[in-house]
């Protein structure tokens, strides 16, 4: 196990175990978290634990021009079912996404030093939220982090049918108009796969950050 110095460094994702862990140790400060998504990795790790890094083998990533728009989703779109904003609500987009129910349970990970941390890099313009609105009442939403022409997905959080897809998909409609060409999904899930995402090689996504994000 790689455990890191106070150094702001990280040992080649390859040296990653099976289940992607690369390292723990570190902090979440900002030149970690930018220095950390550059090199294809995250941050992921309950209240209890010290900070562990992840870079998992293969990777499931979205590219913006095979997003998948089901007929039921063109309905929700065209019908104007929620109304979609972006940044409106950063931080309580986190919370909620820390407070939805998930098959696996809460999102525990997602824990005050994290919210303070990308709160912060939302401060600075790294990183940004989308949010679905019903009734003038927050019911859907995610948020990550952008670097270069990459968008790092990391939680999203849905109080009705559809909400999350929603701001989604409106979402990455956005990022493709403003030149983002990769969006990082981190994990696998029904859900993400539904909507056009896929799994690529470790090293195929880290050849594509080389490409997309400027030095």
């Amino acid at each position: 196990m790689n455990i890191l110095s106070s150094r702001i460094k990280f040992p080649p994702v390859e040296e990653a175990d099976e289940d992607g862990l690369l390292a723990i140790g570190g902090e979440l400060t900002e030149e970690w978290l930018l220095t950390a998504y550059r090199s294809g990795i995250f941050p992921w790790y309950n209240e209890d634990e010290p900070v562990c890094w992840w870079s998992p083998d293969p990777r499931c990533v979205l590219f913006p021009e095979k997003l998948h728009i089901s007929k039921s989703m063109q309905k929700v779109i065209r019908e104007q079912q929620f109304s979609f904003t972006t940044d409106v609500c950063f931080e309580t987009v986190m919370r909620q996404c820390r407070e939805v129910e998930r098959s696996y349970g809460p999102g525990t990970w997602i824990q005050q030093e994290m919210i303070v941390a990308y709160t912060n890099l939302h401060k600075k313009g790294f990183a940004h939220s989308a949010e679905a609105w019903f009734n003038g009442k927050l019911v859907g939403g995610l948020y990550g982090v952008q670097i270069g022409k990459v968008f790092f997905g990391e939680s999203m959080f849905s109080k009705m049918n559809n909400a999350s897809k929603f701001a989604f998909i409106l979402f990455v409609q956005q990022l493709k108009e403003s030149g983002i060409e990769l969006i990082d999904c981190q994990q696998k899930t029904d859900h993400l796969l539904s909507l056009g995402a896929e799994m690529i090689s470790r090293k195929e996504f880290i050849e594509k950050l080389a490409l997309l994000i400027p030095e």
